[in-house]
């Protein structure tokens, strides 16, 4: 993690979760993380199995140019990876997984623009699961929440391991050559206690030991 949104906001959840897989939704108070509300969301699995926004910050639905509740989170990127975004979020949901994704969104206008996007999981019970999130804009470019972001590439992910301290050298894992095979692969998402090889990648935990 490098932006600092991304840095509080798992602070914030590592502490309330204190040693459990996930911190329970109503623990989270708004207030103790006001500086990150604008750029932060929470998804919930809506009646068709998909990942939808709960709720989203202000400078987010600028960010996208239109009110982000109840719409799908994995339709916010190119179809290639709406597919992967999705097994990404539902591992949060299901397995508890945190996850880190860096991505570049563009306008209608063509600008890009490089983003930090953190998930975390929260307790809502097995049939309300719930994602905390922030998504931190790398730069802030005069453009970025007037001219509305319609398009997004994931360009890395991580899955972090909570249990063990982020490396912050730790290479991210580079993912365009995925194929939907490898994205059925429960090592895609699953708790990585130790290094996983899918394929050409190698998926390490987030951290090393004490």
């Amino acid at each position: 993690m490098n932006q600092n949104g991304s840095i509080t906001l798992f602070q914030y959840w590592n502490r309330l979760r204190d040693g459990r897989p996930a911190p329970k939704r109503s623990e989270v108070e708004p207030a103790d993380i006001k500086s990150l509300l604008a750029d932060t969301f929470i998804l919930e699995r809506d009646t068709r199995g998909q990942a939808v926004f709960r709720l989203a910050g202000t400078r987010l639905c600028a960010s996208y140019g239109r009110e982000l509740k109840g719409f799908s989170f994995p339709s916010l990127w190119r179809e290639k990876d709406q597919r992967l975004v999705s097994k990404l979020i539902h591992g949060v949901f299901d397995q508890k997984s945190v996850v880190l994704i860096m991505f570049e969104g563009f306008n209608r206008n063509g600008r890009s623009n490089k983003f930090e996007l953190l998930a975390l999981p929260l307790d809502g019970g097995v049939e309300n699961p719930r994602c905390l999130g922030v998504i931190s804009a790398v730069e802030k470019p005069f453009w970025l929440g007037a001219d509305p972001l319609t398009d997004a590439l994931i360009d890395s992910i991580r899955v972090i391991d909570p249990e063990k301290e982020l490396l912050a050298s730790r290479p991210a894992i580079d993912v365009p050559s995925l194929v939907p095979a490898e994205l059925e692969a429960p090592e895609t998402i699953s708790a990585l206690g130790r290094a996983r090889r899918i394929r050409h990648l190698v998926v390490f935990d987030g951290g090393r030991e004490e």
